[in-house]
């Protein structure tokens, strides 16, 4: 029997497409056809200058929300996510079937004028609506104000360039991938500026349902799974599950491979940076995934991480 083409559901921001159409190529090159369809979230929506946000919106799903509608609609069969837009647990009727190779998992210090965090000026502002990014930043630099620049990575960099903030902090992934990290002038380890748990990688989501159709995406796609990554991003994200799942959370986790197995480093800090808590530990290339991020988070709670996670937010210039 044969099968029409794999429809991608993408949102339509530039690095949206660009990571639908990275999937789209590399199937066509496997001799699939495939479809992109543009879906608008309500993240995009509460992008937008004067948007509202509706009452108990948390952040949770805040970009997956309609793509997943048109999975369960069949308008869809396949969605491309940012790994860390994902809700730690997913509705029954979905699944991530496949994760690709992910690229550079780390923040990034982008400005023209000045070179590394280190040198800005006392007082200086920042481009960022991370909780987590501000929280961290605080805890190297007491002395910083933050502007809320929202918008696709154009628009962030317009509002750098027409002096909204003297610098922004960025996912170095969404950069790399559109190719505009000229202003990109340092790269923070993560033990500095911890990155959110899956950053950097790519999540392909589909119907959970066994049938005819859902086994031929599942088997169309099977040659993206990354062994190394899986396990990273998973191990991460159970981290975040357990101290309480929002994307909004000041909780950074970043787990890489190593030639004995892998290498786990958390981080939790107050939301005024005054207070950090950080794990760090190995695990064997045998280990679970999950319950090395279980025993991860379980270290944070131990050492007070729950207590950090409410208290005073820094106020926006």
């Amino acid at each position: 029997m044969k099968q029409t083409p794999i429809r991608i559901g993408s949102r339509g921001s530039q690095l949206a497409l660009w990571q639908a159409n990275h999937i789209s190529y590399a199937l066509r090159d496997a001799g699939y056809q495939t479809e992109i369809e543009i879906i608008r979230t309500t993240g995009d929506r509460m992008q937008q200058p004067g948007f509202v946000v509706p009452a108990g919106v948390d952040g949770k799903g805040i970009f997956i929300k309609e793509i997943e509608e048109a999975l369960e609609e069949g308008r869809i069969d396949l969605a491309v996510h940012s790994l860390k837009d994902l809700p730690t647990t997913l509705a029954p009727q979905f699944k991530i079937a496949a994760i690709p190779k992910r690229g550079d998992a780390r923040d990034v210090f982008v400005c023209e004028q000045y070179w590394a965090l280190h040198t800005l000026p006392d007082n200086a502002t920042v481009g960022t609506t991370s909780p987590r990014r501000r929280a961290q930043l605080l805890a190297l630099r007491p002395d910083l104000q933050f502007a809320e620049i929202r918008g696709n990575i154009d628009t962030r960099l317009k509002k750098l360039a027409e002096g909204k903030c003297d610098a922004l902090v960025l996912a170095a992934a969404g950069l790399d991938r559109l190719k505009r990290a000229e202003w990109v002038h340092q790269r923070f380890d993560p033990t500095e500026v911890c990155p959110a748990p899956g950053q950097g990688a790519l999540a392909l989501e589909m119907l959970a349902v066994e049938n005819e159709r859902t086994q031929y995406i599942a088997q169309s796609i099977g040659f993206f799974n990354h062994p190394h990554t899986r396990f990273s991003v998973e191990a991460e994200r159970a981290v975040l599950d357990v101290l309480g799942g929002g994307c909004s959370l000041p909780v950074g986790a970043y787990c890489e491979p190593t030639s004995e197995g892998f290498k786990m480093y958390a981080q939790v800090v107050a939301p005024d940076g005054d207070t950090m808590i950080q794990v760090e530990t190995e695990a064997s290339h045998s280990a679970d995934p999950i319950e090395l991020g279980q025993y991860v988070a379980g270290q944070l709670k131990e050492r007070g991480a729950l207590e950090l996670l409410v208290g005073p937010v820094p106020e926006l210039s």
